[in-house]
């Protein structure tokens, strides 16, 4: 099996196995893990695994359908698996699961009739279940009339294999959101917030961290509103110590946070448990008050200032990434002057910067004035610019720290090790590249080294063995 960013799933080969299937996933981490119990839940139905889908009988494709562009990559993933159906290839049908599955269904079974089944986001756990009725069905089965509200988390519990390269593994402590933030579609696709028991959450740890994967990386929609919903408060601050009191755990990590959920208690446990990684992504979005606002966020600048002081100041090894978005409809030039402001002054150590994309059933959609792709163009250019000039500082001031390096794999040349410290999440930041030799390194070794140099992004380090 693959995911988009080239990741291979395991492989489980079941004593004389009755169907092959390939499982591709789409989109973010969050996803990932459901592709990842999906894939348990096929092999524990006594189906073969595959890597190639030129070997596959059953083409199974797990979308994300958050923005435009992500539905364009769906759409194109799906088509390009088609192809391989009979009479040209070897596959016999083909599955859509996933975020797009559940926010297009209809469309998808009238405009694209190579899809044989439809799955939503709360029908993971059918999947070994469909496989089993596909086989048993000719000609092509006809899809299910409607689609399911999301809601089960059931999938999640499965004892499922980490498809990542490292030690990392993601463990999804909840599902859906209820933030309502004007411009996104993920309340729409994957229903409102649901926490994840905590037991399930610190066995799902345990399991994970004794086999190996010791950097437990916490994901949520919005993680800081763990447990609202089942235990009437947030709890995040007592779930962690109860991860990190897991033996085998080297290093714990949160994603994603909100400011507005924040508090004293969890800064203080970030603060003083030596396993929590000192990094947090706070996706603000915006600062200009006016534009929190409209895009239906519960922080002002004011908020965002004092919060981020009291975590700098708690920790001031830090490292903050956020996500802020140009281009949303009514933005005035003032109001995008009053964002780049706030971060040159905040100087967050990462950034993305994405450009407003309209989305069907948000009140975001219908909103006017849209602004111009080229001026929306013009500002993300202007945000990723300044930003790759405080990233540069910021690396820069790390050169000299003796830090753990768990690492990864290593590059083209054979020369360095790539890997990650408590400052870099997987996929979405810089690597830090480590010169050494394969006397004293391996890859899945986690290391001190000594940083020696930093460009706009990468880091480089040498080994203190």
């Amino acid at each position: 099996m693959a995911s988009s960013s080239g990741n291979q799933y395991h492989e489980t080969i079941n004593p004389e196995p009755e169907y092959a299937v390939y499982l591709l996933s789409l989109g973010c981490a969050k996803n990932l893990v459901d592709a990842e119990c999906m894939s348990r839940i096929i092999t524990d139905g006594g189906y073969h695994i595959v890597n190639s889908p030129e070997m596959a009988d059953i083409l199974v494709i797990n979308t994300c359908g958050f923005i435009e562009d992500a539905k364009k990559e769906a759409i194109e993933a799906i088509l390009r698996l088609a192809e391989l159906k009979q009479p040209q290839g070897q596959a016999q049908f083909l599955v859509v699961t996933g975020c797009l599955s559940q926010r297009y269904a209809r469309e998808i079974r009238t405009e694209l009739p190579e899809v044989d089944v439809v799955l939503g986001t709360a029908e993971y756990s059918r999947i070994a279940s469909v496989i089993k009725d596909l086989r048993h069905i000719r000609p092509k089965p006809e899809n299910d009339a409607g689609m399911p509200p999301p809601g089960s988390l059931e999938h999640l519990n499965v004892d499922r294999q980490p498809s990542t390269t490292g030690r990392y593994a993601y463990v999804k402590i909840a599902e859906g959101c209820s933030n309502c933030c004007t411009y996104c579609a993920i309340p729409g696709i994957r229903g409102p917030y649901r926490s994840r028991p905590m037991e399930d959450i610190i066995n799902e740890a345990r399991r994970l961290s004794a086999a190996g994967w010791d950097e437990i990386i916490l994901i949520a929609q919005d993680s800081t509103r763990y447990g609202i919903d089942l235990y009437q408060k947030p709890m995040l601050a007592q779930l962690l110590p109860a991860i990190c009191s897991l033996d085998p755990v080297r290093m714990v990590r949160i994603l994603y946070v909100y400011a507005d959920m924040l508090d004293d208690s969890l800064i203080q446990i970030m603060a003083k448990e030596p396993k929590i990684a000192h990094y947090l992504d706070l996706p603000i979005q915006h600062a200009d008050d006016g534009m929190l606002r409209r895009m239906n966020r519960r922080d002002s600048q004011a908020d965002l200032r004092r919060k981020i002081v009291c975590l700098r100041r708690a920790m001031p090894d830090l490292i903050l990434r956020t996500t802020v978005m140009v281009g949303f409809p009514g933005e005035t030039e003032a109001e995008f002057a009053a964002l780049k402001a706030f971060l040159e002054e905040i100087r967050f150590e990462r950034l993305g910067c994405f450009i407003f994309s309209p989305e069907e059933g948000t009140p975001a959609f219908s909103l006017h004035p849209r602004i111009r792709k080229s001026v929306a163009s013009a500002r993300q250019k202007a945000i990723l610019d300044m930003q790759r000039k405080i990233s540069c500082e910021a690396n820069r001031r790390r050169i000299g720290q003796v830090i753990p390096v768990a690492l990864e794999s290593v590059d083209e040349r054979g020369i360095f090790y790539i890997g990650r410290s408590y400052g870099e999440a997987p996929e979405v930041d810089p690597v830090i590249y480590v010169a050494g030799t394969a006397e004293h390194l391996s890859v899945g070794q986690t290391c001190p080294v000594r940083l020696i140099d930093a460009g706009d992004y990468d880091m480089t380090g040498v080994t203190e063995l």
